[in-house]
């Protein structure tokens, strides 16, 4: 059996109160003893100077983080710097762009997204949810290259893959190609804008909906159209789930028109969506109207976040910093309070915080997966706010280390 003892670790314990009113987090230095992926013991008393060290220096432990949304087949990133070309179609710019582009980047695809997934280990997660492109362009390439890429790091993180019909599932008929993509490694169904792109709400809803029960998977769909249309296509996605079957097993990405609905619409909305467990991810944009965070949350929608893109023809930005991003989220909601702050953490953990609503440590518990990192932080509002760097990272016990060993760029 494979014994590790991370010491001198920092736990938060709870928080403290000034006349009924949170002002800080309290803190404990603990000792963990990992046994085969598990943590077996939390103890106060350090262990033997024989046993296997890892000394953490009194840094806070957090949970790893999960991106869930993220393209790593079609990046610019690990290649020569190149900024975007302007935008005259709207989001057809972009496709008509793709049709040349992504021949060209096919060759190193898996190159770049083993590097992309490098940035991601560095800065913390075990855990990424990645769209990838199957249209007639690019056929099984991308995700082939994107499971290649992937598999070389399963015993570092975990990964889903969404098939994804990028140049809409009907426009581009795309049909047999993403029923191909689920028995080659894809492990969701992917659409793109039922309304704009494939210009038939349900028939693209339906067929989404086909194929995904075809394989018992899960669905994941990029809606990005605003106001009335986007809630329509909204309240169509729930019909389809519930009559699929796939309750708490459909996602919407973006989400936009979630921004333009207010008071009880919004509420009506969230609703809808509960009562089929649908979730949201988010990439926080700061470039137009962010969708409500923490209203969804305590309207009882569950909120992931995602980059979508690290430097690509769709966008120059993107740091792959998930801690950076939720300092953004917690400032555009004005989150500035020692409460708020930490539970921002939630919506890059899987919901999981150390410390629950009334302040009682939740994580860790003997018996969690060791699945964690370690942040220069004196606790999760501090590492929120002040975008703590992650100074180790653990999956199931075991300390993940870079294996690209190279640090030339990739040719693209």
């Amino acid at each position: 059996m494979t014994t590790l003892w991370i010491t001198n670790v920092r736990l938060e314990k709870g928080f403290i109160y000034e006349n009924d009113r949170i002002v800080g987090t309290e803190t404990e230095i603990y000792h963990l003893k990992v046994e085969e992926g598990k943590i077996t013991e939390i103890s106060d008393k350090a262990p033997n100077p024989n046993e296997n060290l890892y000394d953490a220096k009194k840094q806070l432990l957090l949970p790893s983080l999960r991106d869930m949304h993220i393209h790593i087949d079609k990046t610019y990133y690990g290649g020569p710097w190149k900024a975007c070309t302007p935008i005259t179609k709207g989001i057809f710019t972009r496709l008509e762009e793709e049709k040349e582009l992504l021949p060209k980047l096919l060759p190193t695809a898996q190159q770049r997204a083993e590097k992309m997934i490098e940035l991601y280990l560095k800065n913390g997660h075990t855990h990424i949810r990645t769209h990838c492109n199957v249209d007639p362009v690019i056929g099984l390439g991308n995700l082939e290259a994107t499971v290649n890429a992937l598999k070389k790091y399963e015993d570092v993180l975990t990964y889903e893959i969404v098939a994804f019909p990028q140049h809409g599932l009907l426009r581009s008929d795309s049909v047999q190609l993403i029923r191909d993509a689920m028995k080659n490694g894809a492990t969701l169904v992917g659409g793109v804008d039922p309304a704009t792109v494939d210009r038939n709400i349900e028939k693209s809803l339906a067929t989404i909906f086909e194929i995904a029960v075809e394989n018992n998977k899960g669905v994941d769909i990029h809606l990005h159209d605003p106001n009335t249309l986007g809630a329509f296509t909204f309240e169509r996605m729930a019909h389809y789930t519930k009559e699929a079957g796939l309750k708490g097993k459909a996602t919407i990405s973006h989400g936009i028109a979630l921004g333009d609905l207010q008071g009880g619409a919004l509420s009506e909305m969230a609703a809808i969506l509960k009562d089929q467990e649908i979730d949201v991810t988010t990439t926080v944009p700061v470039n137009r109207a962010t969708i409500p965070i923490p209203t969804l949350d305590q309207l009882g929608i569950t909120v992931s976040t995602g980059h979508d893109s690290i430097t690509d023809h769709w966008s120059p930005f993107g740091t792959g910093n998930t801690i950076q991003k939720l300092g953004v989220l917690a400032e555009r909601f004005r989150m500035i309070d020692e409460y708020s702050l930490t539970r921002a953490l939630k919506y890059a953990t899987g919901g999981i915080t150390p410390l629950n609503e009334n302040g009682e440590r939740v994580w860790p518990k003997v018996g969690d997966n060791a699945t964690m990192m370690l942040v220069n932080a004196s606790c999760s509002a501090e590492a929120i706010a002040r975008r703590a760097t992650v100074e180790a990272l653990f999956f199931k016990g075991k300390k993940v280390e870079c294996k690209l060993k190279e640090t030339n760029t990739v040719q693209v």
